[in-house]
């Protein structure tokens, strides 16, 4: 189903602590859609995907991702919820004491995977999705920037997620890598998973348009004209 809804959110409010961030906020993502989420620092886009991955609660309206209900899920679910999406960090965020290839069947065992043959090939299979094939011994600190942000793009594809949530990914790299990056991260959309970008990179937007949301003045609406509704962020 091309219009499947992998997000659907109606008229939430989003908190961090006491404090409310969004409100009202609606907004539906189809699969295999790239999307991307702007605003300045501070104006809730960090909290929006904290939400979206039951970081943080939601409290009224409606909201369903990945086919899970976030106004009622429960705790022991979470860990569910989050197999089916994945997160790009900023920072890579990836374990500094062990090699590339251990990085990943950490993540493998701890979502439940526990059949040695099957964790070598989806290894395999991700590494190759980045163009890392040859990289699996590597410690990360032996990666370039960019590289370090592939693995964390194939760990974020390990258990073939509906969506993948990005929270800055180009923000640490050079343009030239960042580009590299977009390309990739839109092949993954284009393969029918839904894309989430929060990013600051508004040159990188130029070159890579898409619809876009803008988190502003408390509430999240839509850029119509895209990159030109930019100026003055």
């Amino acid at each position: 189903m091309e219009n499947e809804l992998i997000i659907d959110l109606g008229n939430i409010s989003i908190f961090q602590r006491d404090i409310l961030v969004l409100s009202g906020v609606s907004l539906s993502v189809s699969k295999g859609e790239f999307v991307y989420l702007i605003g300045k620092t501070g104006t809730g886009k960090s909290s929006l995907l904290k939400t979206l991955y039951a970081e943080l609660p939601v409290v009224d309206g409606s909201a369903m991702v990945c086919g899970y209900n976030l106004t009622n899920i429960r705790r022991k679910e979470v860990p569910y919820l989050r197999r089916r999406l994945g997160i790009v960090f900023q920072d890579f965020q990836l374990m500094s004491d062990r090699s590339v290839h251990d990085n990943l069947v950490f993540v493998l065992k701890a979502t439940g995977w526990k059949d040695k043959i099957e964790m070598q090939e989806r290894i395999k299979f991700v590494l190759e999705k980045v163009g890392l094939s040859t990289k699996g011994f590597k410690m990360p600190h032996q990666l370039s920037g960019g590289e370090q942000q592939r693995v964390s793009i194939a760990r974020a594809l390990l258990n073939d997620p509906e969506l993948i949530l990005a929270d800055e990914p180009t923000g640490n790299l050079d343009p030239e890598t960042s580009e590299g990056i977009m390309k990739l991260l839109f092949d993954i959309s284009n393969s029918g998973r839904a894309v989430l970008m929060a990013t600051h990179n508004y040159s990188l937007m130029e070159k890579f348009p898409s619809r876009t949301l803008k988190c502003e003045n408390g509430r999240v609406s839509t850029a119509e004209n895209g990159i030109n509704q930019l100026s003055g962020i």
